[in-house]
């Protein structure tokens, strides 16, 4: 079995299930549950270990695997990985304890760069942002780590549910939505543009994070700067992103 893909194991599945199989689609399948976790900026919490993350995302793989069809032709590592975030995401936020303050600043932030960035032609500084939320340049650093960690990857969801909290619930990749293409190609083009623009060093860790699939500690080494900083400017990349695409989101 060690010779075949992870498609053609799950192929293989779907004809015949067993345990043996499973087992080895599990263990195939470490290197895209690693690389989810490893995207994700852990909070500093006892119940947020490797291992912990990882039996998290295993539960959300198996689901995946139990729902796969395969007579539907996608791909089961696209398929499975929204499942895996999702699980690991929900598994998250039930050890989160963040104060409901902190998680009100999140949207005031958004609403901030905006209204900053219209009034001064350009993406305010840190500095000027904490100052409109009234709190300090390193509370503000802090809550954009947060930002980076809480969304763990999506750019194409919101992060603006009643209790504040920045965790997504993601769509069923199966489903269609009336205009959806149309909506992702709109959304495409604008994102493309908007990162087309940024300085370089931030496009580039951008395209390491989300393109090249590197994490936050590889960005750090390769770039000279802390891990701490990158998960700063992640997280206020998608603030700015998010607040660009806040049209094509509320259509």
């Amino acid at each position: 079995m060690g010779d075949l893909s992870l498609q053609e194991l799950v192929d293989s599945y779907c004809q015949e299930p067993a345990e043996g199989l499973r087992n080895a689609i599990i263990s195939k399948s470490m290197p895209l549950l690693r690389s989810i976790i490893g995207k994700i900026r852990k909070p500093d919490h006892p119940l947020t270990q490797d291992e912990d993350l990882e039996s998290a995302a295993i539960t959300g793989l198996i689901q995946a695997l139990d729902s796969y069809d395969c007579s539907k032709k996608i791909q089961f590592n696209t398929y499975a990985y929204y499942r895996i975030r999702g699980n690991v995401i929900d598994y998250l936020r039930k050890v989160d304890q963040l104060p409901r303050i902190q998680r009100t600043n999140y949207g005031r932030a958004q609403d901030i760069i905006d209204q900053m960035s219209q009034k001064l032609g350009r993406v305010p500084e840190d500095e000027e942002v904490a100052a409109e939320l009234d709190i300090s340049l390193e509370d503000y650093r802090m809550m954009l780590s947060s930002v980076q960690q809480r969304n763990a990857l999506s750019l194409d969801s919101r992060f603006d549910s009643e209790d504040g909290s920045m965790y997504d619930t993601m769509p069923d990749p199966d489903s269609e939505q009336p205009d959806s293409g149309m909506l992702q190609d709109a959304m495409i083009i604008k994102l493309r543009d908007k990162i087309g623009k940024l300085p370089e060093r931030e496009r580039l860790i951008l395209t390491l994070y989300y393109f090249e699939d590197m994490t936050l500690s590889e960005i750090a080494v390769l770039l000279g700067l802390s891990e701490a900083r990158i998960s700063q400017i992640v997280g206020k990349l998608l603030i700015e992103l998010k607040s660009d695409l806040k049209p094509e989101l509320t259509r």
